[in-house]
């Protein structure tokens, strides 16, 4: 049996001419967890708008095959809609909408790809409260206007409540950790742990070794100028800690 869920092959892009991503490769299975680390304009961010389906980037060659569908030529909704969430490092904010409206509309749409009927309003506020409770929301913060005047760490709760709701069969999460203190961290980590199953997959990109002691990744791979150059356990990121980027710079 199959268990590939991603996988891209030879990405090459370009932005304004300028490569970013070179003959990238990363192939995920269901219920893995890797995380990607890199230095400052290794290309990291734009792998995830890749993987978005966000404008602005040139892909010239190579493939990304996600539940078995291209995904290059997949605008972002049907990306949504076949499972795949993505937490940026700047959340927006939506001025006149609550958290709890967003979710259930989010809710209903997913429900409804699905093939599912939406929730009963008792068992959707169930399910929400529930699931706030595992990351430290207060039911009134449920109320509050979506992001508008959140705090960073507040914001990266919101995502991962969004992730807890949603139940994505991957989640790529682009430096989730970025501004949290380590409360927010520990209670954000919880959220994301919770989503993980033998089905469901995750992709970290992440500067810090806090989080992966978190959420404990099966493969650590590092990418520098726009190629994973190397490929390990959690014992990458302890590497990475101690010597920095410089021992993997020969492989780029």
């Amino acid at each position: 049996m199959n268990n590939t869920l991603l996988k891209i092959k030879n990405l090459n892009v370009e932005i304004e001419g300028n490569k970013i991503l070179r003959n990238l490769n990363l192939e995920i299975n269901r219920g893995e967890v890797h995380a990607i680390m890199g230095p400052n304009g290794s290309g990291k961010s734009t792998l995830s708008n890749i993987l978005a389906g966000n404008d602005g980037y040139n892909i010239t060659s190579g493939s990304i095959e996600f539940c078995k569908k291209n995904l290059i030529n997949l605008s972002p909704n049907e990306r949504s809609n076949l499972g795949l969430f993505l937490a940026f490092q700047y959340p927006i904010e939506i001025p006149g909408v609550s958290i709890m409206n967003f979710l259930k509309t989010i809710s209903e749409c997913n429900r409804k790809t699905k093939g599912l009927e939406p929730l009963k309003p008792s068992d959707f506020l169930t399910l929400v409260k529930e699931k706030a409770k595992i990351l430290g929301i207060e039911d009134d913060d449920l109320k509050r206007q979506f992001n508008v005047g959140f705090s960073g760490g507040e914001k990266k709760r919101n995502e991962a409540l969004q992730l807890l709701i949603l139940d994505p069969v991957l989640s790529v999460l682009d430096e989730t950790d970025s501004g949290l203190d380590v409360d927010a961290l520990n209670v954000v980590s919880e959220g994301i742990n919770g989503i993980k199953s033998y089905e469901n997959s995750l992709l970290v990109i992440t500067h810090y070794k806090k989080m992966l002691e978190k959420i404990q990744p099966d493969k650590i791979h590092i990418l520098i100028n726009g190629k994973i150059v190397f490929t390990g356990g959690k014992e990458v990121a302890d590497l990475i800690e101690k010597n920095g980027f410089e021992g993997f710079q020969d492989n780029a």
